[in-house]
């Protein structure tokens, strides 16, 4: 175990190290050339085929002066387009501003996370595209689903960017989730519903939640921190 935790920490760190930029470094592209106010606006951001990590980002701000968002794509550094998308595709700003401010896993993190996790279900994929969004109560989350070589889809993680907890699940552990862990007893006693192979897959997404509360404590990175290092 502690071999695949060391190896998947090792390519969060060469993934950081070179290659494309990470979520963190394009959102400083956005502060160094629209003014940090732009990331008080961030909706979502969103890469593609990362590998680990994408060529682009794209970045849908709020405009602030309610004219709906724009889209930014951000590659080598710089802002490659600036457009304003039609609402329909991007759906509504309101409520959805990331908090940057509570971040804690950049998008080498959440690579890392997911990884781990695929490992302990049994996943193998070759590339992952990557969202940042919040949920339905307002918290920043990773969306990372992982594809295979024919860029079909073969698992979706569930990450939360403040404590690294993995929420959810989907193609992974017969879709478990935490909920399910703990409704899974009826009056403290078992309820007989779910079979030994259902608790056995559930037993097994615990214990990977734990070892992701690990490896997020081994790949968490603020970016309060990040930005104000400049």
């Amino acid at each position: 175990m502690w071999r695949c935790f060391i190896a998947v920490l090792l390519l969060a760190a060469q993934a950081q190290a070179q290659g494309n930029a990470t979520a963190y470094e394009a959102l400083r592209v956005v502060g160094t050339q629209l003014g940090r106010g732009a990331l008080n606006h961030v909706v979502t951001i969103t890469g593609t085929r990362g590998n680990p990590q994408p060529e682009k980002w794209k970045i849908v701000l709020e405009d602030p002066q309610g004219r709906g968002t724009r889209q930014l794509e951000i590659a080598d550094s710089k802002i490659d387009s600036d457009d304003r998308p039609n609402e329909s595709t991007v759906g509504s700003a309101e409520g959805a501003i990331i908090d940057v401010a509570r971040l804690n896993l950049d998008s080498s993190g959440a690579f890392a996370v997911a990884s781990h996790t695929a490992e302990a279900s049994h996943i193998q994929f070759s590339t992952a595209d990557y969202t940042l969004r919040t949920d339905e109560r307002g918290e920043p989350i990773w969306i990372v689903t992982l594809l295979s070589k024919s860029s079909r889809p073969v698992g979706t993680i569930y990450i939360g960017t403040t404590r690294g907890t993995v929420k959810r699940t989907e193609g992974m552990f017969a879709g478990a989730t935490m909920e399910d862990v703990e409704n899974d007893y009826d009056d403290g006693e078992r309820t007989g519903v779910i079979s030994d192979v259902q608790r056995k897959i559930r037993r097994t997404f615990q214990r990977t939640q734990e070892e992701a509360r690990g490896m997020f404590e081994r790949v968490k990175r603020s970016f309060s921190d990040f930005i104000n290092r400049e």
